[in-house]
């Protein structure tokens, strides 16, 4: 799993004009892809590290805090630009294998006692977002 993770001062999701998700606190946007050899146990470790990274203010964490998350699907993270002018999106797990595995992670989330808000898999979402720092983490599990 490939993870985006945006230190957020707010963000929001909407789907067809109505906001669906949005975190209205400190907290994490979490942009997550899934390829084909993630795994449930991944997806756990994915939550794991989420919920426990540093990268709040004063370096705490959101389980520190108890900050919101909002975690939205995208599999372009899986995009491989580097032939041609089109990204191929092989890499991507398709929705069948990769929606039961992003649910994991929000469900993990909420195991660890986390607050997540979500967009809707496979929708055309508009995400806003507030950056704080603006500070941006590349994450790969």
């Amino acid at each position: 799993m490939k993870a985006v993770i945006q230190r957020a001062a707010e963000a929001s999701v909407r789907v067809d004009g109505v906001t669906v998700g949005e975190i209205d606190a400190p907290g994490l946007c979490v942009l997550v892809g899934v390829t084909h050899t993630d795994t449930e146990a991944t997806a756990r470790r994915l939550a794991e590290k989420l919920w426990t990274l540093r990268i709040l203010a004063d370096e705490k964490s959101c389980a520190d805090l108890g900050a919101p998350l909002l975690l939205v699907s995208q599999f372009t993270l899986y995009g491989d630009a580097r032939k041609g002018r089109r990204p191929s999106w092989t890499a991507a797990a398709p929705g069948p294998v990769a929606e039961p595995l992003f649910d994991e992670v929000v469900s993990a989330l909420r195991g660890l006692g986390a607050t997540v808000a979500t967009g809707v898999f496979g929708a055309d979402m508009k995400v806003r977002l507030v950056n704080d720092g603006p500070f941006t983490v590349l994450l790969d599990v």
